[in-house]
C-alpha cells in the first residue's frame, strides 16, 4: 500500500464517528478493485453541494455525469466553497497490483464530506457512477458507511455489440443501449451496421445502399428450421447526421463507437444495390433469410474503389482508433468460379482463395492505415495470413485470439461459448426463440479473457473482451433488454477484473434489480438463478 493511500485511510478513520459497519460486500456492479470500510457513516441530506477546482470543461463533464447517474431524490448543487459535501481533486494514477491504471479513481466517504480523486475525466465519471450506485442503494436508510474505494479497470476494451442489420433499432433505442453500457462501466460500443439483410448507414456517394440495400421484401418468422417468411417490407437506416448524434451521445458517456462495415462476405445488401460488386454481375435481392450466402464482394478494381469511397465517408464519422471490417464467414464458391478471381490468384502468386481473402483484407488495411485508423476483424482474417497491423476479434472460441497474440497482434476476446448473448440463457422450452446455444449468467461470469496458454509477453496483447448481440430473433428493444440483462452485468465484472464469487454477485444483482425495476428494464428474472449445467443435455 503506498504512503498516500495509507495517509488517506488514517485521516478518514480519525474523522469518522464510532459507528461501525460490518465488512460486508457493497451492492456495487462491477465491484471495485479495493474497498475499505471504516468506522462511521455519512448522513445523506436532501441537498448536497459539490465543488472542484478543475477547468470549465472538466467541471461541465462532472455536472453531466451527475445528471446521468442521479436516480435519487437528492438535489445536487454546484458550490465554490471547500465546505461542500463532495470535493473533486486530482490524484496521480495508482500503479499497484498491475491494474490498468489510466482511469484510476478513488472515493473517500467521511462523516462530513466525500472526496473524489482521479487523474482523468473518465476516472471521475466512473467515480460518480460508483457514488450514485451507493446513493441509490442507501438513500432509504439515510446514511452511507464510511469507506475508501480505490479502483481502475483491468481491461482496456470493455465492449458490447449490437446488430442492427437483421433487425433495426431507432436512434433513441440505440441511445438507451448506450446508457445501459455507461451504467456498468463499459467503454466500447460495437455497432454492426451492414450485413446480408440490410445496409444501415447513409453513404452519400452511393445512395442506392439506403434506397435499395436498407430494405428487404420479407423476413424469416419462427424457427430457422421452419423456413417460413412474411411478405412485409422491412428496414431502415441512419443518416450521417444521426450517426454523428449517436457518436457524440456515446462520447459524452466515455464510450467509443466502433462501426462495422462487413467485407468481403455478408455483402448481399450492398450487391443488391450495386450488382457489379459481385462476381456474377446478376441482380439479386436483399436477403430475407438468416445465414451465410455465396454472393460476396469480388476483389476487382471497381469493388475496391467502392469500398474505399464508403470507408472515406465512414471514417470521419467515428473518432475510434479501429474500424471493424468483418471478414467472417466468406464463402469462396463464387471466387472459385470467377475468371477474374482466378487470374488475380495467379497474377499475385497466391496459393488459394484463402490467400485471396488475405490479399483483400490487406489491401483494405493499407487504405484504412493511410487515413490514420486501424482495422479489426473477426478471427477468419487469420486465414491466408494476417494483415500486418490488424487486430483480431476472436469469436470461434479463443484459438484465433491465441494465434493472433502469439503473432503480436492485439486481440479482443469474444468467444461464442461465453459472449454470445443471442444464445438461450434459460431452458429453451420456456424461453422466446433464440439463435441457439446456451450461455447463462453464471457461464458469462466464469469467463477469463486471458488464456492460460499465453506467456506473459503475449498476454499484453489481449485488449479485453466484448459480448455480441446478433438480432435475427430479437424483434424489438424489449427483447434486447431481456437478452442482455443480467448477462451484461456479469460481463461488466469480468472486464473490470473483479469477478470472483458468483453467489456473491447474485446477491448484489438482487439489489441492482431494484434499479432495473425503477427504470422499467425488461430483464430476465430467471437467468441469474439458472444452474451452470446446460439444459440441452
Amino acid at each position: 500500500m503506498n504512503f498516500l493511500k495509507s495517509f488517506l485511510i488514517l485521516f478518514s478513520v480519525a474523522l469518522c464517528t464510532p459507528k461501525f459497519f460490518a465488512q460486508e460486500k457493497l451492492p456495487l456492479i462491477p465491484y471495485p478493485q479495493n474497498v475499505d470500510l471504516i468506522q462511521g457513516s455519512f448522513k445523506i441530506p436532501k441537498s448536497i453541494k459539490y465543488q472542484s477546482d478543475f477547468s470549465k470543461n472538466e467541471v461541465e463533464n462532472i455536472d453531466f455525469a451527475f445528471k446521468i447517474f442521479n436516480q435519487t431524490n437528492i438535489v445536487f448543487k454546484k458550490n465554490p466553497s471547500k465546505k461542500s459535501q463532495i470535493i473533486f481533486s486530482v490524484l496521480p494514477p495508482n500503479l499497484e497490483d498491475g491494474v490498468w491504471a489510466k482511469d484510476f479513481y478513488s472515493v473517500i466517504i467521511m462523516p462530513n464530506q466525500i472526496q473524489i480523486q482521479s487523474n482523468t475525466d473518465k476516472g471521475r465519471f466512473y467515480a460518480i457512477n460508483t457514488l450514485f450506485q451507493l446513493f441509490n442503494f442507501y438513500e432509504t436508510k439515510g446514511e452511507i458507511p464510511c469507506m475508501e474505494i480505490t479502483d481502475s479497470p483491468k481491461f482496456q476494451w470493455r465492449g458490447m455489440h449490437l446488430d442492427v442489420a437483421r433487425h433495426f433499432f431507432t436512434v433513441d433505442e440505440v441511445k438507451k443501449y448506450i446508457d445501459y453500457l455507461a451504467m456498468y462501466k463499459f467503454n466500447t460500443f460495437h455497432w454492426h451496421l451492414t450485413d446480408d439483410q440490410g445496409w444501415r448507414i447513409e453513404i452519400k456517394k452511393y445512395p442506392k445502399l439506403t434506397e435499395i440495400g436498407a430494405w428487404r421484401n420479407g423476413t424469416m418468422v419462427g424457427k430457422y428450421s421452419d423456413n417460413k417468411f412474411d411478405d412485409k417490407k422491412y428496414g431502415g437506416f441512419y443518416t450521417q447526421e444521426q450517426i454523428k448524434e449517436v457518436v457524440k451521445y456515446a462520447a459524452e458517456r466515455h464510450i467509443t463507437v466502433v462501426p462495422e462495415i462487413e467485407m468481403p462476405g455478408h455483402a448481399v445488401a450492398a450487391i443488391a444495390s450495386y450488382p457489379e460488386l459481385g462476381c456474377t454481375g446478376k441482380q439479386i435481392e436483399v436477403e430475407k433469410k438468416w445465414g451465410v450466402f455465396e454472393d460476396v464482394f469480388c476483389p476487382k478494381p471497381e469493388t475496391f474503389t467502392f469500398l474505399e469511397n464508403v470507408l472515406a465517408e465512414v471514417m470521419p464519422l467515428f473518432p475510434s482508433e479501429y474500424i471493424h471490417i468483418g471478414g467472417d464467414e466468406c464463402p469462396k464458391e463464387n471466387w472459385k468460379k470467377c475468371a477474374h478471381c482466378q487470374n488475380l490468384i495467379k497474377e499475385k502468386g497466391l496459393k488459394d482463395e484463402h490467400e485471396l481473402q488475405s490479399y483483400f483484407i490487406q489491401k483494405i488495411e493499407k487504405f484504412v492505415n493511410a487515413h490514420g485508423k486501424k482495422i479489426i476483424g473477426w478471427d477468419e482474417i487469420l486465414e491466408g495470413g494476417l494483415a500486418p497491423n490488424a487486430a483480431v476479434m476472436s469469436w470461434r472460441g479463443t484459438e484465433g485470439g491465441i494465434a493472433a497474440a502469439q503473432q503480436k497482434h492485439f486481440v479482443v476476446m469474444s468467444p461464442g461459448e461465453f459472449c454470445y448473448f443471442d444464445h438461450y440463457q434459460n431452458n429453451p422450452a420456456t424461453e422466446p426463440i433464440a439463435f441457439g446455444g446456451y450461455t447463462s449468467a453464471e457461464k458469462v461470469y466464469s469467463f477469463n479473457p486471458v488464456p492460460e496458454k499465453l506467456n506473459n509477453d503475449e498476454r499484453k496483447y489481449i485488449l479485453g473482451a466484448q459480448a455480441n448481440l446478433w438480432s435475427e430473433y430479437i424483434l424489438d428493444f424489449k427483447q434486447v433488454e431481456y437478452m442482455i440483462f443480467p448477462r451484461m452485468m456479469a460481463l461488466s465484472e469480468v472486464l473490470w477484473g473483479t469477478n470472483h464469487d458468483f453467489n456473491d454477485f447474485k446477491l448484489r444483482f438482487q439489489k441492482n434489480a431494484e434499479t432495473l425495476d425503477k427504470l422499467k428494464v425488461n430483464y430476465n428474472k430467471e437467468s441469474i438463478n439458472q444452474p451452470l449445467k446446460n439444459p440441452y443435455k
